[in-house]
């Protein structure tokens, strides 16, 4: 059983937030959702930017369907008050070329941002990706899978 006490930060994967935002069953059936409740009553939620650039990359592939298209399901799920978008900062930006442990690491640069957002925010990322999931193994982030 997972602790459901939240981490200070909680950073949403790009599908976790798609989860979370249309009440999916990936979230509701997920051991980790207590956390995920629990983080959001907290106010503790966080998106990273890219992944706005994301959802709508495959949205315009069609490989996601957003209610309203892009721009409009965005608004929405961030007029959700529990979750706070993190802006892609300088600092994130440049830490994302940078990571430790790089071979371990997949070079797609969404996937590189939120890692660096998660260590520059010091957040626990939940991911279902593989590849970050492994990442965090290795100590270089704190991860919880979905």
């Amino acid at each position: 059983m997972l602790n459901v006490d939240p981490p200070d930060i909680l950073l949403l994967d790009t599908h976790a937030w798609l989860w979370f935002a249309e009440d999916a069953p990936e979230i509701r059936r997920s051991p980790a959702v207590t956390i995920v409740n629990a983080a959001a009553d907290k106010q503790r939620l966080r998106v990273s930017a890219i992944s706005v650039w994301e959802l709508a990359m495959k949205e315009s592939k069609g490989r996601v369907q957003l209610t309203g298209g892009a721009t409009a399901w965005v608004h929405g799920a961030l007029s959700d008050n529990r979750i706070a978008l993190v802006p892609l900062s300088p600092e994130i930006a440049v830490h994302s070329t940078r990571l430790p442990g790089q071979e371990l690491i997949h070079g797609d640069p969404a996937d590189r941002i939120i890692a660096a957002t998660a260590r520059v925010l010091n957040a626990t990322l939940l991911t279902r990706d593989g590849g970050l999931l492994d990442y965090a193994k290795h100590g270089y982030i704190r991860a919880i899978s979905i």
